[in-house]
């Protein structure tokens, strides 16, 4: 995997754009602790990455959340998705609720990972692509956390 330059001149993680895993139910949200030596290190956000060749936004989701956290692809219940669009790269968010109580263990990129009420995550050292999102005026994000 490499980096990508989008049409704003802005340097991205992956050629073919990312994804990420926003599992949420009952206003609680799981977050993970981004590893110190990974890009934006010590901040947390969702699970995610690259996406890889032929692989979809939920695909790759859910992929990297198994990479990250050990999460089985069949534990959640896929609901939608939300998309940021930064001068032809994109980042696809996937929303998705527990079917029941999640087995997770961090891996190498992860250094801990937490299910937060929404109203406390505007306090965490966030990402600051995942932070634009969470805060975005009327965000998707919130909306779907508010109402899993």
């Amino acid at each position: 995997m490499s980096w990508a330059r989008c049409d704003l001149g802005h340097v991205h993680w992956g050629p073919r754009g990312a994804a990420g895993l926003l599992v949420a139910e009952g206003g609680r949200l799981l977050l993970q602790l981004r590893a110190t030596w990974a890009h934006q290190g010590g901040t947390w956000s969702v699970p995610g990455g690259a996406r890889e060749r032929g692989e979809t936004g939920v695909e790759a989701a859910l992929r990297e959340a198994g990479e990250e956290l050990g999460l089985a692809p069949d534990a959640v219940d896929v609901r939608g998705s939300s998309m940021a669009d930064c001068g032809g790269w994109t980042y696809e968010t996937v929303l998705a609720v527990p079917y029941g109580v999640l087995e997770l263990r961090d891996r190498a990129e992860s250094d801990g990972h937490e299910w937060f009420a929404s109203a406390d995550v505007s306090a965490l050292p966030l990402h600051p692509a995942f932070r634009k999102a969470w805060d975005a005026a009327e965000s998707p994000l919130r909306e779907f956390v508010a109402t899993s």
